[in-house]
């Protein structure tokens, strides 16, 4: 029988497990359960959001229901959460074991494959069928935090090079801006473009944050490992289906990740037809525009200054009461993105 794994005291027995299995725990989980057999724990998972991972079962009780009876507690449980479809991230030795329980591999790769329970691809492709155009489109993928006139100036050169743009933003909410606002910003700030489509990027971009590396080794590269399976669902389902064949990314004088992630977009874009194409970031005097920039300004109160960073749209929202909250919240926030 399946049990909610509690307490401390089951929380190391659980990380006893895994390190005995050569896995990692992982503190940050919404549901964690295990299976006992003789008051010993032979079997653990967990559950963040709508991913299932920290997968670890003795070698007494392998082959056996363990994986499943695991899988189908933690799916129940994401059920009542709310959440209708659910991911796991492992070695490829065991995809067929997931696959053997209804999971569908999304992407492939030699160190990870990444497999979906519920059939959420599906269904998102299925809703934006109607805004799929003919002709050679492009894509841009933005976070937003917030819209600046930086975004929109790679959107407006995208959109002219392309028949039709598909602007994806984030979902993840690790921003300072919520997703919800980001989304709006975005939507407000290219409604005059008429070769422009915004879409909320659901579960279908990859980040760091959501990538559970309890499997890895320790000399293998995470963040690497992430980008480079975010890029290949990227490439063998989004793309294809909204006609992309060419993917927009300014250029990054800053952030190392943001750089590393634009190298590995050139080296594998390629393989789905896809053409990279980096667009030189515009600049507001010296400095290019960025949200990191608009972000210090607001924290400052330099409303002026930042008026020149952001389109109008943005701006009247960053000087509304709705924003009153995050210009709060603003004052300890000091990360880059």
């Amino acid at each position: 029988m399946v049990t909610e794994l509690i307490g401390q005291y089951d929380f190391e027995r659980a990380r006893c497990l895994l390190e005995q299995s050569g896995l990692a725990f992982e503190r940050n989980f919404d549901s964690l359960v295990g299976i006992f057999s003789d008051r010993e724990l032979v079997a653990v998972a967990a559950r963040q959001q709508n991913i299932l991972k920290m997968f670890a079962i003795s070698e007494s009780h392998q082959g056996g229901a363990c994986l499943g009876e695991l899988a189908t507690e933690l799916i129940r449980s994401g059920f009542q959460a709310g959440y209708d479809s659910f991911f796991v991230f492992t070695r490829p030795q065991n995809s067929a074991s997931f696959q053997a329980l209804g999971f569908s591999p999304l992407v492939q790769h030699p160190q990870a494959v990444l497999l979906e329970y519920g059939g959420g691809l599906g269904r998102y492709l299925d809703r934006h069928q109607n805004l799929v155009r003919p002709g050679a489109n492009g894509a841009v993928v933005v976070n937003c935090n917030p819209f600046t006139r930086g975004h929109r100036y790679l959107i407006e050169q995208a959109a002219a090079q392309v028949d039709w743009l598909y602007v994806f933003v984030v979902r993840e909410d690790r921003s300072v801006f919520p997703f919800s606002v980001r989304l709006r910003l975005v939507e407000e700030g290219v409604r005059d473009l008429a070769n422009v489509t915004v879409l909320d990027s659901s579960h279908y971009a990859v980040s760091a944050v959501t990538f559970p590396g309890y499997f890895l080794k320790s000399d293998e590269n995470l963040a690497q490992l992430q980008m480079e399976v975010d890029l290949l669902l990227f490439g063998r389902h989004l793309a294809p289906f909204f006609h992309i064949s060419k993917r927009f990314i300014g250029t990054e004088p800053y952030c190392r990740t943001t750089r590393s992630y634009s190298q590995t977009m050139l080296e594998l874009l390629p393989r789905y037809g896809i053409d990279t194409v980096q667009i030189e970031r515009t600049r507001a005097g010296e400095q290019v525009v960025s949200a990191y920039r608009v972000r210090e300004l607001l924290k400052r109160e330099a409303y002026e200054e930042l008026r020149a960073l952001v389109p109008q749209t943005t701006y009247d929202y960053l000087m509304s009461d709705a924003a009153a909250g995050i210009r709060e919240q603003l004052r300890n926030y000091d990360r880059r993105h």
